[in-house]
């Protein structure tokens, strides 16, 4: 760390310190607040083709997937029948 930032980390903790509980609660709600907003003017929205393109691919996925372990239940649940009865059913 070099003298700077020690410095500067060191100010902070005395900042910290001062002021009242609540003095500090609104600041660091405030400071909250601005870095939310600073975080959601860099997040970049989808247009509408893309967000159809999205939804589609994501609806195709779960189908496919409800699909396979729908397939693998049954046939489960037909081998153990087997093993169990000895008869499929």
């Amino acid at each position: 760390m070099t003298e700077t930032s020690a410095k500067r980390e060191s100010g902070r903790a005395d900042k910290s310190r001062d002021g009242n509980v609540v003095s500090r609660l609104f600041g660091a709600l405030s400071l909250f607040v601005r870095q939310i907003l600073d975080e959601m003017r860099k997040v970049v929205r989808p247009t509408g083709p893309e967000l159809v393109r999205y939804t589609t691919v994501v609806v195709v996925f779960v189908m496919v997937m409800m699909a396979m372990v729908s397939g693998f239940d049954l046939g489960f649940s037909k081998l153990i029948s087997w093993a169990f009865t000895g008869t499929v059913i």
